[in-house]
């Protein structure tokens, strides 16, 4: 085993061990989903990722579209992985227990991922589709071509973005110009 030093947001994980290769992490809460999204834009990379999270963020991962949960982290991960939740551990699980749950989802990398490019161009149309939770997206979506794009994309501009699925954000990404 070797032991790296380093800031963990800016390691590169596949280059430290050959493939096929998993990360297994107890994350440190506070920049979880930063970690996650760095690793989510090499997700071909991996195999599979299993990570701890606070409960909270976990339920987000893996959440539904039109459920309270579901947002931009939602369509991220399960844009270039199947997310699950494996199990779920109560504070008293660890000493000292923290102040929240905790959840392990799973995470199995698609097949096929997007280029980096495209990975930062739906990081942008998400940011900006969930920027304004409550705005419905011919407005939140107003500066990447608000009612013409979703025109283009066959989507009502009244819908507000937690009512997309996945293959909506796919499909509204592919008119995006």
């Amino acid at each position: 085993m070797q032991v790296i030093e380093g800031d963990a947001l800016s390691v590169d994980a596949a280059s430290l061990v050959p493939e096929p290769r998993q990360i297994i992490a107890n994350l440190p809460y506070n920049i979880a989903s930063p970690l996650l999204v760095g690793w989510l834009r090499h997700a071909a990379s991996f195999e599979r990722l299993t990570l701890m999270f606070q409960q909270e963020v976990a339920e987000r991962i893996c959440a539904e579209p039109n459920t309270s949960a579901y947002g931009r982290l939602s369509v991220l991960t399960q844009w270039t992985c199947t997310a699950r939740i494996i199990m779920r551990l109560p504070p008293e699980a660890f000493t000292p227990p923290p102040k929240v749950s905790s959840a392990v989802v799973s995470l199995t990398p698609h097949a096929v991922q997007p280029d980096p490019a495209l990975f930062s161009r739906m990081e942008a149309l998400t940011a900006a589709a969930f920027g304004q939770r409550r705005k419905m997206l011919r407005g939140s979506l107003r500066g990447l071509g608000g009612e013409a794009l979703l025109a283009r994309a066959g989507i009502e501009p009244e819908r507000r973005a937690e009512t997309l699925s996945v293959a909506e954000f796919d499909r509204l990404l592919g008119v995006v110009g």
